[in-house]
């Protein structure tokens, strides 16, 4: 019987059977390396605590699914570049408002008196342009496939109700040039991908097929409670078993395999994509974000104010390139919960509750420190 609520996804007798076929079925000879892309299965995995059910030979990497993590330091200038200029009011959500740039976050920005807004929806920006017909109205948009579509029909209402003072400056990114350099780095070896889930609902599953037949590795496109995750786990373990390596969706009962039709109809008709985009910690990859069309280039904050698209040498403290690649663990960087900690962050990874760095330092961190 297909299971309805949350807590049936987390029943702890499911969960301990799935473990054990897990068990059961690895090679013991074998170290498995899967990466979960989403910030969001990071997340769950450190707050369940599921690495602690796994069996010692699979390695669970964390990737560059979280989309304040991937935003490079010259982007996060160019922004505050926009926010100073007169007549400006910058809007931006929650933990953009804490991603630093090279002087300083948003939040830093407008206790100086930077007219810097926190909103919920890229409609809250449209609005406060329509009850400020006097001041340029900054929507800086940001997220991976999921979020685009919000962004796309506030666009479209811009348009529709002829707004002239609201504008958008897109970090709208995608998900798959970053698995694909994931992949084409010689020093990576991943045996298999836990397939993000919000993003599915919008991309659909098929764009995975890619990894599959290209690189030859397993996918699995994966929920987000406990028992999700372990059995898109148990999947991953089976594939390989198997000798096969296919896209498989394990989060059907949200993902369907075709996505989100109308959603990706309305970023297709307000987005194209740019040739080239800086990824903080993957560097510049081709055709990995979107920008806005020329037919709405009277929206666009980057031709309205003549962004300059500076490039900012990250921080050498913080180790965040090596992380978001996997190749560190957040722990093993020098400065995680010392100089910094998601109070003061000095990287990106530390900002968002996606943030590998974040998500370890609340929920294995903070326990080790207290003894449980």
């Amino acid at each position: 019987m297909a299971m309805k609520y949350v807590d049936e996804f987390r029943d702890p007798e499911l969960i301990r059977r799935t473990s054990e076929e897990i068990h059961r079925l690895v090679d013991s000879d074998y170290h498995y390396r899967f990466m979960e892309v989403c910030g969001g299965h990071t997340f769950s995995i450190f707050r369940f605590g599921l690495q602690n059910l796994l069996p010692a030979n699979i390695e669970l990497v964390h990737g560059p699914g979280c989309p304040v993590c991937v935003l490079p330091v010259g982007r996060m200038d160019d922004g505050l570049s926009i926010a100073r200029q007169p007549d400006v009011i910058f809007t931006a959500f929650g933990d953009v408002m804490r991603v630093p740039g090279s002087q300083g976050t948003p939040l830093e920005l407008r206790a100086r008196g930077t007219d810097i807004r926190m909103i919920y929806s890229p409609l809250d920006a449209l609005k406060i342009a329509m009850d400020h017909p006097e001041r340029q109205v900054v929507l800086f948009a940001i997220g991976f496939e999921t979020t685009a579509p919000s962004t796309a029909l506030t666009l479209m209402r811009a348009r529709e109700l002829n707004v002239p003072n609201f504008y958008v400056f897109s970090n709208h990114v995608m998900i798959l040039p970053s698995i694909r350099t994931i992949l084409d780095s010689p020093d990576m070896r991943i045996d298999g991908f836990i397939g993000p889930g919000h993003v599915s609902t919008v991309i659909g599953v098929h764009p995975y097929e890619l990894v599959t037949e290209h690189y030859g590795k397993p996918v699995v496109i994966s929920g987000f409670e406990p028992l999700d995750l372990l059995q898109s786990i148990l999947m991953l373990v089976k594939q390989m078993k198997e000798g096969r390596a296919q896209v498989e969706n394990q989060y059907s009962r949200v993902v369907p395999w075709e996505g989100n039709i109308p959603a990706l109809e309305v970023m297709n008709e307000v987005f194209e994509v740019r040739p080239f985009f800086e990824w903080r910690g993957l560097g510049v990859i081709s055709q990995s974000a979107l920008k806005l069309r020329p037919e709405f280039a009277r929206w666009d904050a980057e031709v309205r104010f003549q962004v300059k698209g500076v490039r900012v040498t990250d921080s050498k403290a913080a180790q965040c390139g090596e992380v978001l690649k996997g190749v560190l663990k957040p722990h093993q960087c020098k400065w995680f919960g010392k100089e910094c900690t998601p109070e003061h962050p000095i990287g990106a990874l530390m900002v968002s509750s996606e943030g590998a760095c974040a998500a370890y330092y609340h929920h294995v961190h903070l326990r080790q420190a207290i003894g449980e």
